[in-house]
């Protein structure tokens, strides 16, 4: 899929496939509880993400298969279709970021999530702050990473 993958601006309109592309990446975090409704989703990501968030998405053969949504220095979401893992558009994504946010970014991933931590980290960020998930509203203890880019 990499070879063809097109990295491009997110309009309006995607905000359903992005919406589909979210509600199925969580509903493989089984260990989170649900806190929206479907119809909560689909609309945040259309009047929250896509109007307050810099979203990148990565298509192929025309059908989305990640999002990226960046806001000042932190990367809010990056999702890719649970069935389209480990084939780079998270790669590609994240290189993205690192692109668009040169002076570094941070994001938060939940401690249960390891496949992400483990992405994460192969990818150069480190953990900065662990907590107890009493500021998140799954309550669930989640890290802060950090990007920075490497000296010369």
């Amino acid at each position: 899929m990499t070879d063809r993958l097109r990295i491009r601006t997110a309009a309006a309109e995607d905000a359903d496939a992005i919406a589909r592309l979210f509600l199925a990446s969580k509903a493989t975090l089984t260990f989170l509880p649900i806190v929206h409704t479907d119809e909560e989703t689909f609309w945040f990501i259309a009047n929250v993400v896509l109007r307050d968030q810099d979203v990148l998405v990565a298509e192929a053969n025309g059908e989305i298969g990640g999002f990226i949504a960046m806001h000042a220095d932190v990367v809010e979401h990056l999702y890719v279709r649970p069935d389209l893992l480990r084939r780079g558009i998270g790669s590609a994504l994240l290189e993205q970021a690192k692109q668009r946010l040169p002076s570094g970014f941070r994001l938060w991933v939940f401690q249960e999530n390891v496949p992400a931590r483990r992405f994460y980290e192969g990818h150069g960020l480190r953990v900065i702050e662990e907590t107890d998930g009493s500021r998140n509203e799954e309550r669930t203890p989640d890290s802060l990473y950090e990007w920075r880019p490497s000296g010369p």
